[in-house]
């Protein structure tokens, strides 16, 4: 009885778990069919007109969705040795949010909707497809992101601070009679102008008051690319980085490519290269 168990769990495991089997892909293909599926009939039932005429289907096809996900979270548990490393994994959690909203829009109306979730588990065919290469090109935005945390903190910093300050002037120059009733909603204008949103609930009044708007909007323009360089330049560097230094000199006898940038001979038939171009070069070019 418990070979068989095993056996069982080991076939499930193959199937569920290993993308690299024609069973293995074919579950996974299903599976985000139907994911696709249950997030289409989701945003459909929230159109009235179709959820009077279809209010019914709509729920059938919710209760099979969730039903079919919540015997498939459990085979994944059920098959795998450790639990734990797949409830507490990025995808178990994705798969445990994907059928709860359900289950408590039993008890809390609306809640249903939370199933957009599901959506995130289409990431599984990064998997299916063999994507997983352009996961690790991500990296380098990430790593970017976390290089440039200090100076977009300082920055944001900066920019709150100027926020606070035109808040509180629009607040003295227009005041209440004129929308800007408090500090608060004056810094609101502020952050709307400066962003250059331009809702236009909140306008000034008085000549110095669109003064000031003005130059809100044009510190606006200045700081919208400050990030943007920021970013980028910490980018470069990543990608400097992930190309370990290679250089773009070719050999002239096997146009071979893609050489250190210290290097002096070719890597494929050793024939010598020419001298790497200086900054000096660059510059006259």
């Amino acid at each position: 009885m418990r070979s068989r168990v095993e056996e069982l769990r080991h076939s499930l495991y193959t199937i569920i778990y290993q993308a690299n089997t024609p069973a293995g892909k074919g579950f996974d293909i299903a599976l985000i069919l139907c994911i696709l599926a249950s997030v289409l009939v989701m945003v459909l039932d929230s159109v009235a007109s179709l959820n009077q005429r279809h209010g019914e289907f709509f729920l059938l096809a919710e209760w099979f969705f969730t039903g079919l996900f919540t015997v498939e979270y459990i085979l994944r548990i059920f098959c795998i040795h450790k639990p734990s490393k797949y409830i507490f994994s990025f995808y178990g959690i994705i798969d445990l949010l994907a059928i709860v909203p359900f289950y408590l829009s039993l008890f809390i109306s609306g809640t249903h909707y939370l199933q957009v979730v599901r959506i995130l588990r289409v990431l599984r065919v990064f998997r299916v497809l063999k994507l997983m290469r352009f996961i690790n090109q991500s990296n380098l935005l990430l790593n970017a992101l976390l290089a440039s945390r200090l100076k977009i903190s300082i920055f944001l910093f900066t920019v709150t601070t100027l926020l606070v300050v035109f808040g509180s002037a629009m607040y003295l120059i227009e005041g209440p009679e004129n929308g800007f009733s408090n500090i608060p909603v004056s810094i609101y204008w502020a952050v709307v102008t400066l962003t250059t949103v331009g809702f236009g609930d909140i306008t000034p009044k008085t000549d110095l008051g669109r003064g000031v708007a003005s130059l809100v909007m044009i510190v606006g323009y200045a700081i919208i690319a400050v990030p943007t360089g920021i970013f980028t330049a910490e980018l470069s560097r990543e990608m400097r980085k992930d190309s370990g230094g290679l250089d773009k000199r070719t050999c002239t006898r096997c146009r071979a490519h893609g050489h250190q940038a210290d290097a002096n001979y070719c890597r494929i038939c050793s024939t010598e290269l020419s001298p790497p171009a200086s900054r000096e070069d660059h510059q006259s070019a």
